[in-house]
Parts: C-alpha cells; structure tokens; sequence
C-alpha cells in the first residue's frame, strides 16, 4: 500500500506563501495576462445546499486562487446522492479530479487516496490544532494515515415550528427525545403536523437514526472499534422510533430523499425536523413568514445523554492518481487557513474544523440580519459540545462507511417502525451484515 504522495520539502516550499494566494480582496483584475495558465487543478465538490456558497467558491475564490498561483482550477459540482458512485468510477479509471469532495468520511476509499498527514501538519502550524471530531472522521488508528483532510462539518439541530409547540406548552421547543414524541403527538392530533424524521435509504434518515440510537447509549462500535449493535440500548431505541412513526408521523417519511425535510418544514407541512441550517436559510428567502416560525434547539437528551452528529462532514481527499497533488495539497492550506471567507460565503452552514479561523464565530452568529429572529444561529455556539462522528465513540472507519453507505441501519428502523419486523428481528438482520462487513474490512487490514 505504498503512498505516492508528493516530496515534503517540495510540498513546503508550495505552501510557503501559500496563506496570501487566498486572502487577496475581492474582484482583483489582473490585467494584461495573456499567456495561458501553466497548470490545471481539477475540483470535485457537490452542489452546495446554499447556493450562495458556490456563487462564491467557482465564481470568485477558486479564480482569485488561480490567478494568484498560475493555475487554471477548474470546478465541477454534482449531487449530494451522485458522489460516491462518482468516486467509485474515478477510482476505477484512475484518472479524475485532483481534489475530490465527499460529504461524509470515505475510509473505504482509503488505499487510493494521499496521506494528508503533511497537509494537517501544515495547517496547524499556521492556525493551531483540529477539533477531534475532524480527526475522528479522516485518521485510521490502525493504519496510522490521515485518508482525508476536513475543512468543516455541518451542525444537525433540531429544526422546530414555534407555533406550534408553543400551542402545545414548548415555544422554546423540545429538550428531550420523549417531548418530541408526547408533543408531537398532541399537535398532529391538533393541527395535523406530523414530525418529520425520514425512515428511508437517505443520509438524514442515517444521520437522525444515530442521533436517537447514541441517545440511548447504543452505538455500532465500541471506542476501540469492536462491533457492540447487539445490545438492550439498541433495542430501547428500536421501540422508541416505533412508537415516534405510529404516534407522530405518516407513511411519507419511508420514501423521503436528502431534501424531503427540507421542504416539508419550509412549506409549514410538519412540526419538526432535524437538519442543517439550510433548511432556514431557504425558509429566509421563499417563505419569510414561515421562517419566524421555524426556530433551533440544541440536541435532544435521550435516556442516557445529549447528542448529536454533525450533519455533513466535508472531507476533501486527493487521489493517488491526481495529476497535480502538490496543487491540491496548496490549495487545501490557503483554503483552510483563510475558512473565514467560507463560513461567511456559506451563511453559517459550514462550521470551521480548526476552531482559529473563524476567531469572531461567536459575534457573527449572534448577531445575523438574516436570521428571524437575528440571534437565531446563536443556538449553535457549543455546538462542539455535542455534534460528534458517525462511528461514535470510535473512528469513522471503513467498515462504519460501509454499514453507513448501505443503510443496514435505516433499514433496521424502517423495518420495527413500519411493523414488518419485531425490534429483536430486525436487530438480528443488521447485526448479521455489520459482522459481514466488519469481517470483510478486518480481512483487508483497514480495521
């Protein structure tokens, strides 16, 4: 498993003035260049789910960062549901992007990627340490390489309808797991909002369904990456989520997409969702009444703890068979160092993995003239307290990624919720392929 990546005095040398090439003011011309660029870098990243955010990294930062570097940085966007397929046939051709976007750990991508050991290492000398929740979505304890390098991740708070918990005695909204079902319950009975947490082959139906199971003190893995689904607090979360569908849902949640929840709170059709904060961002901009109404808690407690994941991890990785991977390498530093520029580009939805690069984080968050009301965002300011990794409390590992690529367990849940299997049955189907899975990367020596 021999790693091509590039020298590191070479990789030095690039990145030494490499933090001013992205910090240039805005619509800088530069005048009289006529020869073309004697470089190309090829980005890979996914339609951002606010625009605002692509306006500003294709249109702007990637061609300052260009010109600034000699470099034509050509970027393309796809959808969120098209990435991993996409890698798969970069990898299989073995020719691609230089800089490759996933929008969750790809561990199992690991042996064709570059250790970004040095990259990180880079990094932290200009802006200080990661936070381990970037650490714990792109290391291999066991093979000792960084697969990936994570610029950000996205907080998953509770979206809720104010209105209508307030009806119901909550206009701060719910605190716990079981508020959620009790309350939602009284206003679906009420109004006719059900909750809407999605039951279906789709990342936020991933990600909600480990945010209930974490709750309750179950989890995939041990801290050391033993497989522990088996357990009383999995199937404790399996009848809670039952109970969540019957009382307080519909049957629309078990064919939903990445977006359904979107679209079902901005249009005022449910009472509850968990998601990033693009789903407010739009509900500022088609439906500004509608955005009064849709406030953001912090995670729910469940009966063993209060937790949440982080809703998108971005991991940028380089491919082995990059064509310019001292390029990518740079670009990733001044990217990472001047973050400050993206998380204001993005309106919040991205949160800085190195915690320096964005020093006035706190002030911008509380005070957004965006937001309805304008300390809205405020709510996210410990977010690092209890937005974790998918994997937790372990490592996004190969084999997680696969379990979580699969939807071994949506389809758990989908299956106890929708009455098609008992909690015990379907527990024992999803505990069967995780050992499969385990089984197979273990072989592979990446677990």
């Amino acid at each position: 498993m021999g790693d091509s990546s590039v020298n590191r005095r070479e990789f030095l040398k690039t990145t030494a003035t490499g933090a001013a090439a992205a910090g240039i003011g805005a619509n800088i011309i530069i005048p009289g260049r006529s020869h073309a660029a004697k470089k190309t870098l090829r980005i890979l990243n996914w339609v951002h789910f606010v625009p605002a955010y692509d306006e500003w990294f294709n249109k702007k930062y990637a061609v300052e960062w260009g010109q600034k570097n000699d470099t034509e940085v050509t970027v393309d966007n796809i959808g969120i549901a098209g990435v991993n397929a996409r890698a798969a046939a970069e990898v299989s051709a073995q020719k691609g992007h230089d800089l490759f976007l996933f929008n969750w750990p790809p561990p199992s991508f690991e042996e064709q990627t570059v250790d970004m050991k040095d990259v990180y290492a880079e990094i932290e000398k200009k802006v200080g340490k990661p936070i381990d929740l970037a650490i714990k979505s792109t290391y291999n304890p066991k093979t000792k390489k960084y697969y990936a390098l994570s610029p950000s991740f996205t907080p998953d708070p509770v979206n809720y309808r104010k209105d209508l918990f307030g009806e119901v005695g909550l206009p701060n909204g719910p605190r716990t797991w079981d508020e959620v079902r009790v309350k939602g319950a009284e206003i679906k009975k009420k109004r006719g909002n059900p909750v809407g947490i999605g039951l279906a082959n789709e990342i936020d139906t991933a990600m909600a369904m480990r945010t209930i199971m974490y709750s309750w003190g179950a989890h995939e893995q041990d801290q050391a990456g033993n497989l522990t689904l088996k357990s009383k607090q999995t199937l404790d979360a399996l009848k809670f989520v039952k109970a969540l569908f019957q009382e307080t849902m519909t049957d629309e949640v078990f064919t939903w997409d990445a977006s359904s929840n979107n679209r079902a709170v901005v249009s005022g059709k449910v009472s509850l969702v968990l998601n990033a904060i693009s789903t407010t961002r739009t509900a500022e901009k088609e439906n500004p009444e509608m955005s009064k109404q849709i406030q953001l808690a912090k995670a729910l407690k469940g009966p063993v703890r209060a937790i949440g994941l982080e809703h998108v991890m971005q991991c940028y990785v380089i491919w082995k068979f990059a064509e310019n991977k001292e390029g990518a390498m740079k670009f990733l530093v001044d990217y990472v160092t001047n973050f400050r520029q993206a998380f204001v580009a993005g309106e919040f939805y991205d949160f800085p993995c190195f915690e320096k690069t964005v020093p006035d984080l706190q002030k911008l968050i509380a005070n957004d003239p965006k937001g309805h009301p304008p300390d809205k965002y405020k709510v996210l300011d410990d977010v690092l307290k209890w937005a974790t990794n998918v994997g937790y409390p372990g490592y996004a590992t190969a084999a997680i990624d696969e379990i979580y690529g699969t939807w071994v367990l949506n389809v758990m849940f989908a299956k106890v919720a929708a009455g098609k299997a008992s909690p015990e049955d379907a527990l024992n189907e999803a505990d069967a392929a995780c050992r499969r899975i385990f089984g197979k990367w273990k072989e592979k020596g990446l677990v």
